[in-house]
């Protein structure tokens, strides 16, 4: 997994390429870690995303509730068909914000 951070005025996207599964979540999670002090509006661009596991859901609906906390917003962009569905199998789809 790659991830690589783009400042945009005030919010901060993360581009996370290749997959998030188990070995990769806890990168992903300390990824998000470092930047949710700095933003309000926190972007998850996966264009090059190919696969999201379990342990990638939990690090995004812990990334989700922390935004929430402290009343900022999470939004994922660029959802390949594959992860989309994936979303709403498992029914993330509704509790995340997809763009």
């Amino acid at each position: 997994m790659k991830v690589t951070k783009i400042v945009n005025d005030d919010n901060i996207t993360l581009q996370v390429a290749e997959r998030v599964d188990t070995t990769t979540a806890p990168q992903l999670q300390y990824e998000i870690d470092k930047v949710t002090d700095e933003t309000n509006k926190l972007v998850l661009d996966f264009k090059d995303l190919i696969y999201v596991s379990s342990a990638g859901l939990r690090v995004l609906l812990s990334a989700h509730k922390t935004m929430l906390k402290k009343e900022g917003s999470l939004v994922i962009t660029n959802v390949s068909e594959d992860i989309l569905e994936i979303f709403e199998v498992t029914g993330f789809s509704d509790i995340l914000t997809i763009e």
